[in-house]
């Protein structure tokens, strides 16, 4: 697959080199400066070489889904088979033309939702570049008065009434589908917490949003992909994964 920017081209075949075993793709990092949030793998380029090693033979699969770029960022939403099926967002930040820092979140892939929706499927391809900074303003405020500040009141202000196609695979779609699944999450005592928006990228109608938290009071990091349409919130995707132990970090540059 071709891509329009020499970066999102370089991300695409990186992450399908780790099913390929191409290492063509490796000269895409810079071997003096590769920074990784990813806490189970060393840091470095040596760290990203063991992690690949530690896969047993022929065992991965990388579909990448959606790819899109905000500067000196490039982030992809990839159906991995890695140590297992998984759905995870990768996050890439080039300087001078090379790969230098890395980030991503993983979930383990599950059925589909009450609503049929997979965690990966939908619409991938990016509209209306032009309207890239308003739709992240209007995300990060999403974010920041729902899920960081809990004001319920402001919600239905971001939504075309009850359209509003999810992802999560817990939760069905629309406004209403959302209302139950923090009522049946209240009533058996779970816990979500947003306490931090760490970034903000986006690409026309695509806006991810990464931030710390709590999740069953756990430390977490959040993904969620939001795609916007006509000045509102239409469709969400997302993995939410627990922020191992410090004790347990095989590098110290955090998660964010």
């Amino acid at each position: 697959m071709s891509y329009s920017t020499p970066e999102k081209q370089q991300v695409f075949d990186l992450l399908q080199s780790i099913e390929t075993g191409d290492t063509a793709p490796i000269s895409f990092i810079n071997p003096n400066k590769y920074i990784q949030h990813n806490l189970t793998a060393k840091d470095g380029l040596q760290g990203f070489g063991e992690l690949l090693q530690q896969l047993p033979p022929n065992s991965a699969s990388v579909n990448t889904i959606r790819l899109f770029q905000d500067g000196e960022y490039v982030f992809a939403h990839t159906d991995y088979n890695f140590f297992g099926p998984k759905i995870g967002f990768d996050i890439f930040r080039f300087e001078n033309g090379k790969i230098v820092e890395h980030w991503d979140n993983l979930q383990e892939k599950t059925a589909p939702n009450p609503s049929g929706h997979t965690m990966i499927d939908g619409p991938t391809m990016t509209e209306h570049a032009e309207q890239t900074e308003q739709n992240k303003q209007l995300v990060r405020q999403f974010v920041e008065d729902i899920l960081v500040n809990g004001n319920l009141d402001v919600l239905q202000n971001y939504f075309e009434g009850d359209n509003y196609i999810q992802h999560n695979p817990q939760i069905a779609d629309g406004l209403s589908g959302l209302g139950q699944a923090l009522e049946t999450m209240a009533a058996q005592q779970i816990t979500m917490k947003y306490d931090e928006i760490h970034k903000v990228l986006g690409e026309g109608t695509f806006v991810l949003v990464v931030s710390e938290g709590t999740f069953a009071n756990k430390p977490t990091s959040f993904y969620d992909l939001f795609r916007v349409e006509n000045g509102k919130i239409a469709e969400h995707w997302d993995t939410i994964e627990t922020i191992p132990p410090r004790e347990m970090w095989q590098n110290q540059n955090g998660k964010f």
